[in-house]
């Protein structure tokens, strides 16, 4: 059961994260593949891939060997402060701060500005063409690497590396056969909305494993994540609601 509870959440957080990444990912790859050929939008991601997939196997086993409290310590530290990050951004959106990301939108400057000087989109080239490889890869690689230290931050602390992986290729599979399906960017994804969920999932593992690092002894073990999921849930979703009735009261007076 104990099990059962810490791999639940972990496969969650997995998913959740690479969903993000893969459907900010895809949105270059489909706009490369529109306008600069679809053969150098492949073989930028495959090669960005390649990359991630052997940085993943050299530093997976790699840290199975780390001492496990010094491991729960640092991992829990970094995602702390990297789902604080994307909590705070969440907010901020969910309460009308910071702009919500428009995958349609950003589609279509990206297909303009790789367009730009090609004399209009096309779909074919007889030679590969070198700036879409590049800027697939680039995306591809930076997004992928946003994954794999999901994967491995969240699965490391208790061997559950595997089940993070298995999350995180769903999401990969999932996002990339109904994209290609379509042929569109996924702009009905509620991708504001999965980076709130990422975020109080990746705080809240933080603060459980950095608990765990010192010796701090959780009551009910791996169950404690889901008080804390919910604990987080409560905070951040409470600190939305009081900005956005801020800055209501604010144009209100004004």
């Amino acid at each position: 059961m104990t099990l059962l509870a810490s791999a639940l959440p972990a496969v969650g957080a997995a998913f959740a994260a690479s969903l993000v990444e893969v459907v900010e990912a895809f949105t270059i790859v489909l706009a490369v593949g529109s306008t600069r050929g679809w053969r150098a939008a492949w073989v930028g991601t495959v090669a960005a891939l390649v990359l991630l997939g052997g940085t993943v196997a050299l530093v997976g086993p790699a840290l199975l060997r780390v001492p496990i409290h010094t491991l729960q310590l640092v991992v829990g530290i970094l995602l702390l402060l990297f789902g604080l990050g994307w909590l705070r951004k969440a907010i901020l959106r969910a309460g009308g701060v910071l702009a919500l990301r428009d995958e349609a939108a950003l589609y279509s400057r990206a297909t303009r500005e790789l367009a730009d000087g090609q004399g209009g989109p096309v779909t074919t080239r007889a030679a590969l063409d070198w700036i879409g490889v590049i800027t697939v890869f680039k995306a591809v690689l930076l997004e992928g690497m946003e994954v794999a230290f999901t994967v491995l931050a969240v699965g490391a602390g208790h061997g559950l590396i595997l089940e993070a992986s298995l999350g995180a290729a769903a999401a990969c599979v999932l996002v990339l056969a109904i994209g290609m399906a379509l042929r569109q960017p996924l702009a009905r994804v509620p991708e504001n909305g999965l980076k709130f969920g990422v975020g109080i999932l990746l705080t809240a593992f933080g603060v459980f494993w950095t608990g765990e690092g010192i010796g701090l002894s959780w009551p009910g073990a791996e169950w404690s994540l889901l008080a804390l999921i919910g604990l987080f849930a409560a905070v951040g979703l409470g600190t939305a609601w009081l900005i956005t009735r801020s800055r209501s009261s604010l144009r209100e007076a004004s």
